[in-house]
């Protein structure tokens, strides 16, 4: 548990539950293959079966770490900065944002968007979850859409999501993990009969990168 002042300071948005933080190569979606430093926020009560992150979800595993010594770490490293989780909107966004952009930063998050959006965002990449649908306050700004299709039914949740973001959003499909042998030629040929859609594939794991 807790201390009374420190809960107060992660109710604010000073103290965020950091499950790690690293520099490497952005493997997914629109900015696959660009440099990013990632900050990995813990705690998320969405619960896909299939998420590859399950350490995450438990906030209490993660030290409540002061935003200026992880705004400190990443100018380090890199000009663009990747918030995700876990689920990042379930913690105030306000102030880490603010202070990673005074520095100039380019700030990205990726989300299922399950909480209404906070912070200050330069790239907003929604990957929506059936267990815990998208607060309407993401789909109306998201800049990128990206469905995990685990089977065919995800093809129609993908259809429905990308009926609610704006005309602006870029829209990928891409495999999850463990199924990427049986949905990936799947999912080319549905791109291929649907060309508002992009593929995404995982590159990091294929290139053994965090």
């Amino acid at each position: 548990m807790l201390s009374k002042e420190k809960q107060l300071e992660v109710n604010k948005g000073n103290l965020l539950p950091l499950m790690e933080e690293f520099y490497t190569i952005q493997g997914e979606g629109f900015h696959t293959g660009t440099a990013a430093y990632f900050i990995r926020i813990g705690g998320c009560d969405v619960g896909c079966h299939w998420c590859d992150v399950k350490e995450s979800w438990n906030a209490e595993l993660h030290p409540p770490t002061f935003v200026d010594a992880i705004v400190s770490n990443a100018v380090k490293y890199a000009d663009t900065v990747v918030v995700t989780g876990g689920e990042p909107l379930m913690w105030d966004m306000n102030i880490l944002t603010s202070k990673l952009k005074s520095f100039d930063m380019k700030v990205h998050i990726e989300t299922s968007g399950a909480y209404p959006l906070s912070g200050l965002w330069d790239w907003i990449c929604l990957s929506p979850k059936k267990n815990k649908l998208p607060d309407p306050s993401v789909y109306e700004v998201a800049n990128e859409l990206k469905v995990i299709i685990h089977n065919r039914h995800d093809f129609i949740f993908a259809e429905e999501q990308a009926a609610k973001v704006n005309d602006n959003t870029i829209l990928f499909l891409q495999p999850e993990w463990s199924k990427k042998e049986e949905m990936t030629p799947l999912i080319v040929d549905y791109v291929m009969n649907n060309p508002k859609w992009r593929v995404s594939l995982q590159t990091h794991k294929y290139l053994n990168i965090p």
